[in-house]
């Protein structure tokens, strides 16, 4: 039987969802707090599926997803009560499979439970998960937390690793400081001022040859922060 965690702060929403489940003939293993999540994981190896609130009070979805995607490509599908495209767009780059938007038919949660379940059992999504990230010559070992720049090895702060982290998981793509932020921290940020700036200068100054030429790591005017896109880069 396979096995599914749902967490959501709403308890009315997961009960709802485990009694779809139950019925359906899954297994459920019910949580409502990320901490809670992460210590089920920790226990039970034996998760098939993770069903995840995007807004949950200490550390959101998105950041909890984050988390989760250094460590297992085990299939996530983030609940959201909102219907902004940003909040989706986010979910899927940090490393969420789908999002369904509540309120949802329950036969539509089924269908997209069942859709990721047989792409991951059948596509090989139970082999060993891969966990190198690699951008010219800068090359991030996710497992491990280590980050070499042409083979030699850098030292970074948990935040500059984090932000780091998460420019490279999506290259090209422009991060505003308010969502470096939110994925720091996970709570919604209030007033970041030059926070995130200066942790890019001190990133900079570790991975780039020359940090007031940098190749890697750049500036969108008026938009935030980017890894480029156009360096050699493989996953794997």
């Amino acid at each position: 039987m396979q096995k599914i965690m749902i967490c959501d702060d709403d308890k009315d929403i997961v009960s709802a969802i485990d009694i779809y489940l139950t019925q359906a003939g899954y297994q459920t293993v019910l949580c409502y707090h990320a901490a809670m999540a992460r210590e089920v994981l920790q226990n039970q190896p034996d998760i098939d599926l993770i069903l995840l609130d995007v807004m949950m009070p200490g550390l959101d979805g998105i950041h909890f997803t984050t988390e989760i995607r250094t460590y297992s490509n085990i299939p996530i599908i983030l609940l959201t009560a909102k219907s902004e495209d940003e909040d989706k767009v986010l979910g899927l780059t940090v490393g969420a499979d789908d999002y369904i938007t509540k309120p949802f038919v329950p036969m539509e949660l089924l269908a997209r439970i069942r859709s990721q379940l047989r792409r991951y059992h059948t596509l090989g999504g139970v082999q060993k998960e891969e966990h190198f990230l690699t951008i010219g010559g800068i090359q991030m070992d996710t497992l491990n937390k280590t980050v070499t720049v042409d083979d030699t090895p850098v030292s970074l702060t948990k935040t500059e690793y984090l932000i780091l982290e998460t420019l490279m998981r999506a290259p090209g793509r422009t991060f505003s400081p308010e969502q470096l932020y939110q994925q720091l921290h996970g709570d919604k940020p209030y007033a970041v001022g030059n926070t995130i700036a200066v942790h890019i200068r001190h990133l900079r100054e570790k991975i780039e040859i020359n940090p007031n030429n940098p190749r890697y790591l750049t500036i969108v005017w008026g938009q935030g922060y980017r890894i480029s896109d156009n360096l050699q880069r493989k996953e794997g």
